[in-house]
């Protein structure tokens, strides 16, 4: 599984949730673990047939996504057997096999287009009969508290559904960085107590009225038990993010409009003498951005934006989360003489791919 030091907090860390085709079985509980009992008041009757409801409505828009290396999970876009999922469950892949999470013979899907930068991706299913669409609501309404549904293909079982609460709204989380993603910057993450595991990544955040509003993308680890997991802490990408990027690449076969900040830099993590991360070191400047513009060079370590700390590359693409292109933003530059300087820098966008 892959690990890296999440923004939220030093003592997590974050794991995509694509599972390995060998990891399809699930762990037993723990030998002394009570059992729980389910609520049968009248109570609990209503949240009950609520859930029930919620899933028969949703899961038959749940796929599982299938490739040479690995599974995932996907959510039904249209009725032209577009699927949205992230972008590292398709990794290098251009081709893959579809299966409805209700059943059914596999389906052979390919690759739209992948958005690394933010971990989505849209394949389309070569034969798109009786696919169902799901509705997607608009994630800016949610709350803290709410309580979500999280459907997909954990661990290979396909169309599990657990249960949990929006836990927090506004996280910035970076992946870690494998060869099928570059390590994402996902911005105004959702997080969640819903259980998100491998085979998870792509599928459904789901409200109590059936919308997907999220799509949940990393779990997250704790070092001091190990790496195992750190139960109750999952993050999801927005449903506005996700269905903004999708139409685009529906649409234009590619993002055209990311919505992100950009220095215009290309570069590196800068590790000092003592072994620690010092900056983000620029590798190279793109000619007429806005690093170029404001004088940062080839050699240089950038070590804060805005007053924000940037001793990794993780955490610079942090930082221009926290501003929009065309803003202006201060900049602090270690220069090769030893020298500092802080550039006032006019922010590009970041390209679509």
């Amino acid at each position: 599984m892959r690990k890296i030091a999440a923004a939220v907090t030093a003592a997590v860390l974050l794991t995509g949730c694509s599972a390995l085709p060998s990891a399809d079985t699930a762990s037993p509980s723990p030998a002394g673990t009570p059992t729980a009992t389910a609520p049968t008041g009248p109570a609990a009757q209503p949240l009950e047939a609520t859930f029930q409801q919620v899933i028969n409505d949703v899961l038959p828009s749940i796929v599982q996504i299938d490739t040479r290396v690995g599974l995932g999970s996907g959510v039904v876009y249209d009725t032209a057997g577009h699927i949205v999922t992230n972008a590292h469950v398709v990794g290098r892949a251009t081709t893959m096999t579809v299966t409805l999470a209700t059943g059914g013979e596999p389906r052979s899907a390919r690759l739209v287009r992948s958005f690394e930068a933010g971990d989505l991706a849209v394949i389309k299913v070569d034969d798109p009969d009786g696919l169902k669409p799901a509705r997607f609501g608009d994630s800016a309404r949610l709350r803290v508290g709410q309580m979500v549904l999280a459907m997909g293909n954990p661990l290979g079982l396909s169309g599990s559904v657990t249960n949990g609460i929006v836990s927090a709204l506004g996280r910035t989380v970076t992946e870690p960085q494998t060869a099928g993603s570059p390590g994402a910057t996902i911005a105004n993450a959702i997080q969640t107590s819903a259980a998100i595991n491998p085979g998870n990544s792509g599928g459904a955040l789901v409200d109590l009225s059936g919308q997907v509003i999220g799509i949940p993308t990393l779990a997250a680890t704790d070092p001091e038990l190990g790496g195992g997991a750190a139960p109750g802490i999952g993050f999801a990408i927005p449903s506005n993010t996700a269905t903004d990027i999708a139409a685009q690449i529906v649409r234009d076969g590619k993002v055209t409009n990311t919505h992100r900040a950009a220095l215009g830099i290309r570069g590196s993590t800068v590790i000092g003498a003592d072994g620690r991360p010092i900056g983000a070191g620029v590798v190279r400047v793109e000619a007429g951005g806005g690093a170029a513009k404001a004088g940062i060079e080839s050699g240089d370590v950038i070590t804060s934006v805005n007053g924000a700390d940037t001793p990794t590359m993780a955490a610079l693409a942090e930082a221009l989360t926290a501003v929009k292109p065309g803003e202006q933003a201060k900049v602090e530059v270690l220069r090769r003489d030893g020298s500092r300087e802080t550039v006032t820098v006019t922010l590009g966008q970041l390209p679509g791919e």
